[in-house]
């Protein structure tokens, strides 16, 4: 049974776009409102962020909520076992529904440590697995822990991958029990290498579970720099780095510079793209092009082509 527009394009196994949206430490969503007006034409729904890198921002939850309401992009609320206990989860997935989100993803988060508050506490009193597994119960069986729930949630649930990941062995058994658990689609972290990314997607085929392909469009070097640098797992290529470099050297016009931006990003993504779809190994992608919502348009040529 599908309970939202993400759900029905998973159940009939349409292609699938999803962007990602990140407010920030401020109760003021305007900003983030405004860019999920520009993606709303492209995507089928928008990851909302839980606090990544361990840093304080608006909670997950209230932001899908008002985002969904201003806008009318369906939202992927994500939810991390970092902060709260399996209690608090539970209640938390009661009120999501409430609120009308029909989407979550199930995450671990990233240790506060990371953040601008490491002398917090993290609970982990669930891993992602447990947590699919209890959202599943409370979907599927109307209960939590054995007892009856009124009115139950009804939610979407995915997970996250780390194509990434070494060993990659480790990491296949960990999107195992995410599958067994009842994950319905999965989401991976940014790739840029095409041969292990296959490898990766070819071993987890057998869960039959949509994959997402994660990509991070970059809209400047500078971006493309720090993501490099401060995003824990991921490594952008040198070559990539070094003509995003290029772009920012070369050429001192700003909307040229954008173009180039833009257009490089379409030539890497492409054939990168183009060869996994055509393998079978991907239901969607999931562009993390965070303020970077132009991009929006040839990511959807891409797709098309």
């Amino acid at each position: 049974m599908a309970y939202s527009k993400l759900g029905e394009m998973l159940e009939k196994g349409e292609f699938i776009l999803t962007g990602e949206l990140e407010p920030e430490k401020t109760c003021d969503l305007s900003h983030t409102i405004q860019e999920a007006k520009e993606m709303a034409p492209y995507v089928v729904a928008a990851n909302v962020t839980d606090s990544p890198l361990g840093i304080v921002t608006i909670n997950s939850m209230a932001a899908s909520a008002i985002i969904q309401r201003e806008t009318g992009l369906e939202c992927i609320w994500q939810l991390t076992v970092r902060d709260v206990n399996k209690l608090g989860i539970a209640g938390m997935i009661m009120g999501a529904h409430a609120l009308g989100i029909r989407n979550m993803l199930s995450l671990t988060g990233d240790h506060p440590a990371l953040g601008d508050m490491p002398e917090t506490k993290p609970v982990f009193d669930l891993d992602s697995a447990t947590l699919i597994k209890l959202a599943r119960e409370m979907v599927d069986k109307k209960s939590i822990n054995g007892h009856e729930i009124e009115c139950p949630p009804t939610l979407h649930i995915g997970c996250a991958a780390n194509p990434n990941a070494d060993p990659m062995e480790a990491e296949i058994i960990k999107i195992g029990r995410k599958a067994e658990a009842g994950a319905e689609f999965i989401q991976t972290q940014v790739v840029y290498d095409l041969d292990r990314t296959i490898e990766f997607l070819t071993e987890i085929k057998k869960y039959k579970v949509p994959v997402l392909l994660g990509i991070f469009p970059m809209k400047s070097y500078a971006i493309a720099k720090g993501f490099d640098e401060f995003v824990p797992g991921v490594d952008v290529p040198k070559e990539i780095l070094e003509r995003w470099k290029a772009v920012k050297k070369e050429i001192s016009d700003k909307k040229e510079q954008k173009r180039m931006y833009d257009q490089l990003n379409y030539e890497f993504f492409k054939p990168f793209i183009s060869e996994l779809k055509n393998k079978g190994l991907i239901g969607g992608i999931h562009s993390m092009a965070v303020h970077y919502t132009r991009i929006f348009p040839k990511i959807v040529e891409i797709i098309k082509d």
